[in-house]
């Protein structure tokens, strides 16, 4: 069926410290540690992540976070019907959004939005 070698190599039957076995455990270290994270689609993201959470409420408004997708292609002049139409959307009830702030890394890239509304 298979040869020697291949038997081996599938079976892992090398000794420690032997070159085949360092050999072998060195090209699992190079997979590792060279594989772009893009081949296996791997993004940190929290599993079942809604794209708006609300943050919390204070003074007669309440505080959302609003994931970057949302408003991707929307001129900023259109950000704030969009929001209060997102808003909406998710509550089922109206709110007049007073402003809306890019939350920036270090890089300036946008990373979302707060978005402040009233009822």
């Amino acid at each position: 069926m298979l040869t020697g070698g291949l038997k081996r190599f599938i079976l892992w039957d090398y000794p420690r410290a032997s070159w085949q076995f360092d050999i072998m455990v060195g090209l699992i270290l190079v997979f590792i540690f060279l594989t772009p994270r893009s081949w296996f689609r791997d993004q940190p993201r929290a599993p079942q992540a809604s794209h708006v959470a609300q943050l919390g409420a204070g003074h007669g408004g309440d505080v959302f976070w609003i994931e970057p997708e949302l408003l991707d292609g929307v001129a900023e002049s259109q950000r704030l019907p969009k929001v209060s139409q997102i808003l909406k959307a998710r509550a089922g009830r109206t709110r007049i959004v007073t402003r809306i702030e890019p939350v920036m890394d270090s890089e300036q890239e946008i990373k979302g939005y707060l978005a402040f509304a009233r009822p």
